[in-house]
């Protein structure tokens, strides 16, 4: 698989990671997870993305991969309780769910801690970076990101204080193209695209009943782009590919809780980067459709 420099990090990550969200909300057993992730670093993955609050994500990560840590990156998030009796986003909540999220990765070190979706006004008071940079001190962390979207995000990249960002970008929510992307690679941070399927919501032809995946829903009734009326494969290829052509774009992540799944995404990413001329005639849907339109990145 296409490994891509994430920013001037040192890292070169797979351009289709693995989001552990899934594998937490839908109660993976350790046996799943486990074919799950030994095929998928088989077939080239070595980024693994998780975050505090994904229920038993971490801990099934953690002993999962725990005796392949060597094959990849492991990268987490923190801001959410999450089981703590401590205020979102308190400094001291922030330093224990590192230390926490460490013991469950069975790790002595993660490669990148993230704020998760903090908001502007937390991040300009700045005690929630400072704990993040602390903890980069101390060599739990080898990098700190951001994770989130809008002018938050934009604030993120603007401050310097973070190598990353992680933010959504897919074929109905394309506001950080323009907004944040570009100003996050002229600064040297790595770019991570989360929710790259759009959640796939076209997938079942009808209405999602999570407020989750409704916004997606709604603007791609809309879009009525052609490649979602035919084969769902290749609806899904589409999608995920023009994520990746997103320039600047380092790695997409995708969850499943299914162990064939990862694999098979990983051959339609492999297909490489769309045609120009596709790429920017999904671009061209989007500014016609969402001129005027409050459709804003969604976190």
């Amino acid at each position: 698989m296409e490994r891509r420099e994430l920013g001037n990090t040192d890292m070169k990550v797979s351009m289709l990671g693995f989001g552990g969200a899934e594998i937490g909300f839908e109660g993976a057993s350790v046996s799943t997870v486990e074919r799950l992730l030994d095929s998928a670093l088989d077939a080239g993955l070595n980024m693994i993305d998780t975050a505090e609050c994904y229920k038993g994500s971490e801990e099934l990560i953690g002993q999962a991969v725990g005796y392949r840590r060597k094959d990849c990156y492991l990268f987490t998030k923190c801001g959410h309780a999450s089981g703590f009796a401590i205020p979102d986003w308190d400094p001291d909540l922030l330093a224990q769910s590192i230390d926490r999220s460490l013991k469950r990765l069975k790790t002595d070190y993660i490669d990148l801690i993230q704020l998760h979706s903090c908001s502007e006004e937390l991040l300009k008071q700045g005690d929630v970076i400072e704990v993040l940079q602390r903890a980069r001190e101390a060599g739990k962390a080898r990098y700190i990101g951001y994770s989130g979207d809008r002018e938050a995000a934009l604030y993120a990249i603007r401050c310097g204080a973070f190598d990353t960002l992680q933010t959504s970008v897919n074929i109905a929510d394309q506001e950080a193209v323009e907004l944040t992307i570009p100003e996050a690679v002229r600064r040297g941070m790595g770019v991570i695209a989360k929710r790259p399927l759009a959640n796939a919501v076209w997938r079942t032809g009808e209405k999602p009943v999570s407020a989750y995946h409704e916004p997606y829903w709604e603007r791609l009734q809309r879009l009525r782009y052609d490649f979602l009326q035919g084969d769902l494969e290749q609806s899904v290829e589409i999608a995920l590919r023009f994520t990746l052509s997103i320039p600047g774009v380092s790695t997409a992540i995708v969850g499943t809780a299914n162990p064939n799944r990862w694999v098979q995404n990983a051959e339609l990413a492999g297909k490489g980067i769309l045609p120009e001329a596709q790429l920017q005639a999904i671009r061209s849907r989007w500014h016609e459709t969402a001129s005027g339109q409050d459709w804003r990145g969604q976190v």
